[in-house]
């Protein structure tokens, strides 16, 4: 009779601790794999950034317009397109290196679509999708302030 309490209380006591440590893992921040979002070693799938600001939607970049940026290749539908990207990186990168600003807020990294994009105070977001970009939306400056202060954190290598 003892025994089987005891293994009853220790099976309890086993399954109580386990969720507290599932509990814990969830709260520490998953670590990107890389320091920009990519495919193969092709930086947001291939879309052009560049293209976000000069077309104000997304476009497949050609392979044979390309830039080797922060380890990754990113693709450009142009070779201007390219250019501008090569003189100034920053400026047309997106931030959280193509990670989903979304996930980036709440202290993880996720992939991002090309169709869930936001450009705000010149600077390029991406979203895992569209729905939620629309959920990002809702507070754009406070999930940047979130976001940039998790980023560093996120980021490989740190």
């Amino acid at each position: 009779m003892f025994a089987r309490r005891y293994s009853r209380r220790g099976l309890a006591a086993a399954a109580v601790a386990a969720s507290l440590l599932l509990s814990a893992a969830a709260l520490i921040p998953v670590r990107a794999a890389e320091p920009v979002f990519s495919t193969d070693g092709v930086a947001i799938e291939g879309t052009d950034p560049v293209a976000y600001f000069t077309e104000g939607k997304p476009v497949a970049g050609s392979p044979d317009f390309t830039f080797v940026h922060a380890g990754a290749t990113w693709r450009f539908a142009s070779a201007a397109n390219r250019d501008a990207f090569a003189a100034d990186p920053a400026r047309y990168a997106p931030q959280y290196g193509g990670y989903c600003a979304w996930a980036v807020s709440q202290g993880y990294t996720a992939p991002t679509v090309a169709e869930a994009w936001h450009i705000e105070d010149g600077k390029l977001y991406l979203n895992y999708s569209r729905s939620v970009q629309r959920q990002w939306s809702e507070d754009i400056p406070g999930n940047i302030g979130k976001a940039d202060a998790n980023w560093p954190g996120l980021k490989a290598g740190q």
